[in-house]
């Protein structure tokens, strides 16, 4: 079963918004999916997420530019 997805307002300066929307075309992704795998990924390596989330989310795969 799928977890519900939560909206969020993220205020970031505009270079580094540069950097991720560079970075998600790099890896054919969305901005929002670019930062949602930077931030799975930090919370992984700190230990800080359940494992059958990281699994739940790595199934999904990247998400296709919009």
């Amino acid at each position: 079963m799928a977890r519900p997805r939560k909206s969020y307002l993220l205020r970031i300066p505009q270079e580094l918004y540069d950097t991720y929307e560079a970075w998600a075309a790099d890896e054919f992704r969305s901005v929002n999916a670019q930062i949602a795998a930077v931030l799975m990924d930090a919370a992984r390596r700190a230990g800080r997420l359940r494992a059958d989330a990281a699994t739940e989310a790595d199934e999904k795969g990247p998400t296709p530019p919009a």
